[in-house]
């Protein structure tokens, strides 16, 4: 999940003012942790203590709620709503990392993605991409190859994978739905060498770069790592309560790998 963590915070500032190439800053000025996370933390918090998804991002927006969270969670949130609001947007994608680590099958990792991303982004979509990406994760972690991890999301769930990054950067937008963000952040991941190249290739899309850079920095997390001084910089951002989760969260499920 740190991964994930470390992607947000260093596509934050691309996300407003999004960039066509890969050559810029680690952590640049203005870098923080948003909204993606706050919620990536709080599944890791309801996996942790047995805790609902929805009470779990109830409560974070409360405590964050000027982490940039989009508008129809917000009001979701405010309103502390128990109904879902059909999203296929890719923040269940986003937030979703946890479950890749802490479920031991498949079918596990599945219904626990669908759960974490159903109680806001019950569409069938929302829901696929969530699914893509916590199976990348589940797969990378459990020793699966870069073309095993492509022909399974291809195959499940009728991803394009087969695109090259170099053209969809030529005509990528910002598009903030799982089915415009979630492929090419997995093919961000599948294309890179290591987890900072799986980083700067999300963000170089010129899209939703935070997001598409925790999706693609989740996944490289479970098969490469995270570089410490990628790890330590990331953490130097967030607050003690965050900070605490993340440490049991990756003393349990993740140095048990």
């Amino acid at each position: 999940m740190l991964g994930a963590i470390a992607g947000d915070i260093i596509g934050s500032v691309y996300e407003a003012r999004p960039i066509k190439s890969r050559d810029f800053p680690r952590f640049s000025r203005g870098c923080c942790f948003t909204d993606d996370t706050v919620l990536t933390v709080a599944v890791a918090d309801a996996i942790l203590t047995g805790g609902l998804y929805i009470d779990k991002f109830h409560e974070y927006f409360e405590r964050y709620p000027h982490a940039g969270f989009g508008g129809s969670f917000m009001q979701w949130a405010m309103l502390r709503s128990r109904e879902p609001y059909y999203s296929f947007g890719n923040g269940s994608a986003m937030r979703v990392s946890p479950v890749g680590f802490a479920f031991n099958d498949m079918e596990t990792v599945l219904e626990q993605a669908e759960q974490s991303a159903a109680v806001t982004h019950n569409h069938p979509e929302g829901i696929k991409g969530a699914q893509a990406t916590a199976a990348s994760v589940f797969l990378a972690r459990n020793g699966a190859d870069k073309p095993e991890i492509r022909e399974f999301v291809s195959n499940q769930f009728a991803y394009n994978l087969d695109q090259s990054l170099a053209d969809i950067r030529k005509t990528y937008r910002f598009d903030v739905s799982c089915q415009g963000s979630v492929p090419q952040s997995i093919i961000a991941f599948l294309e890179a060498q290591g987890y900072e190249e799986a980083v700067r290739n999300a963000v170089s899309l010129g899209g939703d770069a935070d997001t598409m850079a925790a999706i693609s920095g989740g996944i490289a997390e479970a098969y490469y790592g995270v570089p410490e001084q990628i790890s330590a910089r990331a953490l130097s951002f967030l607050d003690d309560a965050l900070k605490r989760i993340v440490y049991a969260f990756t003393e349990k499920f993740i140095n048990t790998c």
